[in-house]
């Protein structure tokens, strides 16, 4: 399998960290998306979106981050990530919302602040942010996990935005529990660090 991806694309992570919690043989190729290598026509043939990251399983093509995680949890036949029952599916599905939702147009957005001095109204993405957030505290104020009684895919498509939200100027200190839970996710078998962001981007914002 071959990940076309950036090291500090929060999606990207997504796809990174499910091939090592599912321990797969993979090989990752860095897309520049400083020079536009994702608006080149040998990209967008893979994904016409012109966006990371994209997965290669032989002639299969899989673009999206969180269909990423269906695809894999499904090829894998890994139920404890992704349950079959209608219930736990069901629950999985109501978080990858919130990370296509209130994760993309809160911290993430906040993050593209930041870094790239994306076109959003600071305050306002921050606080969507917060809003979030103290969803997530509260829930995770009676389990340790978003969607079920041990990690699924709903934790993996949440934790790379969260973990660096800081990033985007958005504090997680007043987050115990959210903060107890990104722990529990960096003690996995296979967990993957999310790179930070270059101290020079973080500088000019």
């Amino acid at each position: 399998m071959k990940l076309y991806y950036h090291p500090i694309s929060g999606h990207a992570h997504r796809a990174v960290l499910m091939l090592g919690l599912l321990g797969l043989d993979h090989e990752l190729i860095e897309v520049d998306l400083a020079s536009g290598a994702h608006k080149k026509p040998d990209f967008l043939a893979l994904n016409p979106f012109g966006q990371v990251p994209v997965l290669q399983d032989g002639e299969t093509v899989i673009s999206d981050s969180n269909a990423i995680l269906v695809y894999l949890s499904k090829k894998q036949g890994a139920t404890n990530w992704l349950p079959e029952d209608p219930k736990g599916a069901a629950n999985i599905q109501r978080w990858l919302s919130v990370a296509a939702g209130q994760i993309a147009f809160g911290p993430c957005a906040a993050r593209l602040v930041t870094l790239f001095g994306a076109p959003f109204d600071p305050d306002e993405v921050i606080a969507r942010a917060h809003a979030i957030l103290g969803l997530m505290e509260a829930h995770l104020n009676t389990q340790n996990w978003l969607a079920a009684d041990h990690p699924t895919i709903a934790d993996v498509a949440l934790y790379s935005y969260v973990a660096r939200a800081p990033e985007g100027n958005v504090d997680l200190a007043g987050y115990g529990k959210v903060r107890d839970w990104l722990s529990r996710i960096e003690e996995l078998p296979g967990f993957v660090p999310f790179m930070h962001a270059p101290a020079e981007m973080l500088a000019s914002s």
